[in-house]
């Protein structure tokens, strides 16, 4: 059923002007469509995310979108490093701290935070 249609992230914001300055400035998302000052959409290659105004922004405990970039991790967690963005640091079976990025085998992940608190990963190898 819907196994033949794209998904998109959508994530709560607090505030829609400094989600914008988050996702579409330091982490170079372009923007896609607004509505008002309620949501604004963002590509991300052939994706979509959603970001939207919420009263329950900040609530989700778990990670809300995931990049998947392949050999590029270490570049990219350097460059959003260099823009400020602080990584995550968890304690997960299996997993080894390597700098900013957690390791097991060939899977390379790491996490950070958008400025309400919702947790995004990008996943490597």
């Amino acid at each position: 059923m819907l196994a033949n249609n794209e998904a998109m992230a959508t994530i709560a914001v607090s505030d829609l002007a400094r989600a914008h300055a988050f996702y579409g400035g330091t982490l170079g998302l372009q923007e896609n469509g607004r509505e008002g000052e309620e949501a604004v959409t963002y590509l991300s290659g052939s994706s979509q995310i959603i970001v939207y105004r919420s009263q329950y922004a900040s609530s989700n405990k778990a990670t809300s979108a995931t990049w998947s970039v392949g050999d590029e991790i270490e570049e990219i967690v350097a460059a959003l490093k260099a823009r400020g963005v602080a990584f995550e640091r968890y304690e997960l079976p299996g997993l080894q701290l390597k700098g900013d990025i957690h390791v097991a085998d060939t899977m390379k992940v790491a996490w950070f935070r958008d400025p309400d608190g919702n947790i995004l990963s990008i996943n490597g190898n």
